[in-house]
């Protein structure tokens, strides 16, 4: 059926130059979704010859499609005008046939890039076999799902005590899940209920959800939905003298990212990591570490903590994200500590666990337990930051850092880098921001070495553009 477009509303197979450049798929796709007469002012509209990418403007057709279907969705996200439509790899195309390098991955997500072969595959056969049954009964892909990360996590030499997993569909509900669980540990270890307070840090991101929100110390994000949840306190990232002070008997759980995504990839010092664990364990505290970003290989190894002894592993480790890489599914692993005090009724989802999801996953987890893999990561990694110096000494009143380990890359800039990403858009890349100023990195695992160098070029073209 065609879109409903302020346009001719006939839907026809493309045709002519404008169709020939996009892959089959997406030819195929489109022959049944887009207006003649959104095709017919593609065809028509201008292009500003000194840029591959140029923005789409108010009277094109991506624009039409925005100003039809925008008003009926909430507006909580502020977005650029192009409008994707299909992905391969490291690429998406927008609705006017522009393809751009992407240096997001959905935000971490899409670790094996879009529309993996593999994983489109086994999306429709089993989404023919079966898709949901309800958690009233077993199916066999969701214990498959737990077993495998179990033991993936303790093969690599991660959280070397994971015992067992609640598979749920997203991350911040992966994090309330932790909340509940480290609640319900601090109830049994004192039934009076004192023991509930929970710890988290600055420039921390868990979600939206309100648990998940009141542990992310943001006024940007709390203050329009106060009061929060009571009983969460802020620490200082990387303050080992504070620990003490601020993780006591009152603690149920400390929750941390090992590198902190959002808040501007900052990461945590093995120091602060193993006395942060160290006194969680002093005064019976669950110590979660959030991997939702940060794990399933970005770092190049299995999860973050991977490099950390293992004194100072985590009691409760959740993942979301690179887990279903684009499909929803979020998952968390506990020590036998916590299993034992979860019972019949203390949690529950309805979609979590379903055998789509979860085969989706299984496949994802053994690809990206992968050695080779891992490998790459690190070698692409070194890419990028051989880069970056390049950059930081050509422009050095604007690049004074860079961050993160693997391929969840932070480089801090000196002002506003939104002019930098439009001037990269406009010329075929896509990079988002974290923090303050800092332009994040954290594309596909399987990018390619030369369009690593590819993207880099652009966006090194852009820095120049918006220095003039």
């Amino acid at each position: 059926m065609a879109l409903k477009l302020p346009l001719r509303r006939q839907s026809v197979a493309l045709a002519g130059s404008w169709a020939s450049g996009a892959p089959q798929v997406w030819r195929r796709c489109f022959a049944s979704s887009l207006a003649e007469g959104v095709q017919q002012a593609i065809k028509a509209s201008p292009r500003d010859a000194a840029l591959s990418n140029p923005d789409p403007k108010a009277d094109s057709p991506s624009a039409a499609l925005v100003n039809e279907l925008a008003p009926y969705m909430v507006a909580t996200y502020a977005r650029p005008p192009p409008v994707f439509v299909q992905g391969e790899g490291s690429w998406l195309y927008d609705v006017e046939n522009r393809k751009y390098l992407d240096f997001t991955a959905g935000i971490a997500v899409t670790a094996l890039g879009h529309c993996d072969p593999e994983f489109t595959r086994i999306l429709a056969d089993q989404a023919k076999t079966l898709v949901h049954a309800s958690n009233l009964y077993y199916n066999p892909w969701t214990g498959a799902l737990s077993k495998l990360l179990v033991d993936k996590t303790v093969e690599s030499g991660c959280m070397h005590d994971a015992n067992s997993v609640f598979v749920c569909n997203s991350g911040s509900e992966a994090n309330e899940a932790a909340i509940k669980f480290a609640r319900k540990v601090g109830k049994v270890i004192d039934p009076s209920g004192k023991k509930h307070e929970f710890v988290s840090f600055n420039n921390a991101f868990h979600g939206r959800t309100m648990g998940s929100l009141s542990a992310t110390h943001n006024p940007k994000y709390q203050k329009p939905f106060s009061p929060m949840v009571p009983g969460f306190k802020l620490g200082t990232y990387n303050d080992v003298a504070a620990i003490s002070d601020l993780v006591t008997d009152k603690t149920c759980g400390v929750i941390i990212e090992p590198i902190q995504g959002e808040g501007g990839v900052q990461t945590a010092n093995e120091e602060f990591l193993v006395a942060l664990a160290k006194r969680c364990r002093e005064v019976g505290a669950v110590l979660i570490y959030d991997e939702i970003q940060c794990g399933l290989s970005r770092t190049g190894t299995f999860w973050a903590h991977g490099n950390l002894p293992q004194e100072a592993h985590p009691d409760i480790l959740t993942t979301a994200k690179a887990l279903g890489n684009g499909f929803p599914i979020g998952a968390v692993l506990v020590n036998k500590h916590v299993g034992d005090k979860i019972r019949v009724g203390d949690h529950g989802t309805t979609f979590g666990g379903n055998p789509l999801a979860c085969r989706l996953a299984h496949y994802m987890v053994s690809r990206l337990s992968e050695p080779q893999l891992k490998r790459d990561v690190l070698a692409k990694s070194k890419v990028f930051q051989d880069r970056f110096k390049k950059l930081q000494a050509r422009f050095p009143d604007l690049v004074t850092e860079t961050r993160g380990r693997g391929l969840i890359l932070g480089l801090q800039l000196t002002e506003d880098p939104s002019d930098i990403l439009k001037a990269a858009r406009e010329r075929g890349l896509l990079i988002i921001t974290a923090g303050t100023n800092t332009l994040r990195f954290v594309p596909s695992l399987t990018i390619a070495m030369d369009e690593i160098n590819q993207g880099l070029d652009i966006l090194e073209e852009a820095i120049a553009t918006t220095r003039v």
